[in-house]
């Protein structure tokens, strides 16, 4: 049986977090294939280390994307993040590429031939999750720990009330009380902040940070008995790729729901929307949100399962819980009516060929607002009134 009353903690990382640099510029080159070639085939994969980042991985694409574009935007990336340091600078990293060809084997499986529909790139498990415990259907752990670091991020590029004399690597964590299944107090917050300002004892720190996680966190959520925990190492000058190797890929429970659900153990970023690493766990996502939207459950884990080379997932399983309104089998049959779960289907569902994606290299892939060009388009819940006759 669930318990009711308990504490749960989750963490997120800064856009500056080493992982998070090397995610960013891999998405930054799926963008740029897809940008100049829809069905561009992309699985780049990032080191970033001090003063040197190394690009290598496959690609399918346009020869009028060259090594100098790629080196570009990697430049790009870390400019925007904010390294300028001896030891991690824009202008000066040595950034290799050695990216090459997709394999033909992996093409033949992949690829749409004949009678044949375009198969799934690889073998695997995805999982979505929803749940009512923020507007945004996203467990309220991950979900605040994300947006601590968001508007630090946006407060240090501002240089609003102090935070200017932040660095671009952060990492925080945020252990929440439930009450009744609700989260309703925050019991103990961590920020490790990179700064710039050598002198800054973890006090002062404090001093700045405070005020913006206070604002970010429901009222009343922070009380006198809320443990703090702010640079608890003391002095943390030397922060991003310079003090601890990057890799694409490394912060999947970071990305999805913070371990309040399963992953399936395929990362995200570099990976072209082929791949059902990716696309499929953005479909399962959007089912399970839509789910809970409908009000057929407050909580809601999918699971869909594939095949390489094979177009219609192996399964998919719904799990409610103990809070739904609906049988689960027939709430998997319907979900495989409404919405073609081929990776083809998914693509087209929700419009995936697009260059939106290294916008979702930090601060989460879910629990993020619906975008005008199309990004994040699997947070949408315009399937919920389809769901709710089709269950009716």
């Amino acid at each position: 049986m669930r318990r009711s009353s308990y504490l749960f903690t989750s963490e997120s990382v800064s856009e500056g977090h080493p992982d998070k640099v090397c995610d960013r510029i891999s998405d930054a080159v799926v963008d740029a294939y897809l940008s100049a070639m829809p069905e561009a085939r992309v699985a780049c994969e990032t080191l970033a280390t001090t003063n040197r980042v190394v690009i290598a991985g496959e690609v399918r694409g346009p020869d009028s994307i060259t090594t100098n574009d790629i080196i570009g935007l990697a430049r790009d990336a870390v400019r925007d993040i904010g390294y300028e340091q001896d030891g991690f600078h824009w202008e000066t990293a040595d950034v290799e590429v050695l990216l090459h060809a997709q394999s033909v084997d992996i093409a033949q499986g992949v690829d749409a031939a004949g009678n044949k529909d375009e198969g799934a790139g690889d073998q695997g498990i995805m999982f979505g999750y929803a749940c009512n415990e923020t507007p945004e259907l996203m467990p309220a752990p991950i979900y605040y720990a994300h947006k601590i670091l968001e508007n630090l991020t946006a407060a240090r590029k501002s240089k609003h009330n102090g935070a200017g004399a932040l660095g671009p690597d952060a990492k925080s964590q945020v252990t929440l009380r439930y009450e009744n299944d609700k989260p309703v107090a925050a019991t103990q917050i961590v920020l490790s902040t990179q700064h710039l300002d050598e002198k800054l004892t973890s006090e002062d720190v404090r001093t700045i940070v405070e005020p913006y996680i206070r604002q970010t966190l429901p009222q009343g959520w922070i009380s006198d008995s809320t443990v703090w925990h702010i640079n608890p190492t003391g002095k943390f000058v030397i922060g991003g790729p310079d003090g601890d190797c990057g890799l694409t890929g490394r912060k999947i429970i970071v990305d999805t729901y913070g371990g309040a659900a399963p992953h399936g153990g395929g990362a995200f970023s570099g990976k072209d929307p082929t791949k059902v690493d990716r696309s499929a766990a953005y479909a399962a996502r959007y089912l399970a949100k839509n789910v809970v939207a409908a009000g057929l459950a407050s909580r809601c884990t999918l699971q869909l399962a594939y095949a390489i080379g094979v177009a219609k997932p192996l399964s998919i399983y719904a799990d409610l819980h103990g809070t739904g309104n609906v049988d689960e089998a027939r709430l998997e049959a319907v979900l495989t009516e409404i919405m073609d779960l081929s990776p083809r289907g998914i693509r087209t569902h929700l419009n995936l060929n697009r260059p939106i994606y290294a916008r979702t290299a930090a601060y989460g892939h879910f629990g993020r607002k619906p975008e005008a060009d199309g990004g994040f388009s699997w947070e949408r819940t315009d399937l919920a009134s389809a769901l709710k006759s089709a269950l009716a």
